[in-house]
């Protein structure tokens, strides 16, 4: 014979394993948002003119050395 206790703390414990499931999905989610928010300021950031002439240079040697 089942309990009709039992069946509702089972109930219970649903919802609240569900209500933790959707705390997590929101937490993920905000988390995601920052990080986006983050990686979209860096990548609108200028490229230092040291580094354009390091690649500058990369290229030209790959370019003499595949010529």
């Amino acid at each position: 014979m089942i309990d009709s206790t039992d069946s509702s703390r089972a109930k219970g414990a649903d919802n609240k394993g569900e209500a933790g499931l959707e705390e997590a999905r929101l937490r993920q989610q905000a988390i995601g948002v920052k990080l986006r928010h983050m990686f979209d300021e860096v990548v609108n950031e200028p490229v230092p003119d040291e580094f354009l002439d390091i690649l500058k240079r990369a290229d030209a040697k790959a370019a003499d050395g595949a010529a």
